[in-house]
């Protein structure tokens, strides 16, 4: 979808996911950019937001409170990132698509020599103890919303703004920086896209975003 405000989106995953929920739509995955926003999940602590909403509104930054787990989270150009509208048939499917979306997010790392992997403790995807890439998923009616977030060419002082997914003593870090070399939005779309085709059993169309099943 290139680069849309994050309200205008979360409103479309909304829209998808009762049409999903309902069978008038097959599972749809958005690929997406937003200017800069921060997003509260359902267990935020606003303390976890290192500005005033005053200040951060002077700097063109938008705050929404939204249903997905976890807490602080910045999105912005140079991020990828992607909406599972996805449906489940069981409730303890929740972990394995987590599972798989890190796998896919390590699998797209490895593509540009980044060795990344999973922390027990964390959800997401982390090269050592830097974040590399935000999980955060709401599940409502058994149809996933929300996703994750990769980092690839993004400005990484947002941590001046927020303390990334609540979590102080790790730090962030990006494709780019890790690769050594700029790395595009496009080049991390074009490889995720295959490493979730992968990891899914899913064939993308590209023109409207559907998932068909392999």
């Amino acid at each position: 979808m290139g680069t849309r405000p994050y309200r205008e989106v979360w409103e479309l995953q909304h829209r998808l996911h009762d049409e999903v929920r309902e069978g008038r739509e097959p599972d749809t995955w958005i690929f997406v950019e937003h200017p800069p926003v921060i997003t509260l999940g359902r267990q935020a602590k606003r303390a976890n937001v290192l500005l005033p909403d005053a200040a951060l509104e002077s700097r063109g930054v938008d705050v929404v409170p939204i249903e997905r787990g976890g807490d602080v989270t910045y999105h912005g150009p140079g991020q990828l990132v992607v909406y599972p509208i996805r449906k489940l048939e069981r409730f303890r499917e929740i972990v394995p698509l987590i599972r798989a979306l890190e796998g896919a997010v390590i699998a797209t790392c490895a593509r540009f020599g980044v060795t990344a992997e999973r922390r027990s403790e964390h959800a997401g995807v982390w090269v050592a103890k830097d974040q590399i890439c935000a999980v955060g998923l709401a599940v409502r009616r058994m149809v996933s919303m929300h996703g994750i977030a990769l980092n690839v060419e993004t400005d990484l002082t947002y941590d001046r703004l927020i303390n990334p997914c609540g979590l102080i003593g790790y730090g962030i870090t990006s494709l780019t920086k890790e690769a050594g070399r700029p790395v595009t939005v496009e080049e991390a779309k074009s490889a995720l896209v295959e490493d979730l085709s992968e990891a899914f059993g899913v064939t993308f169309d590209r023109e409207t975003g559907f998932a068909i099943e392999a």
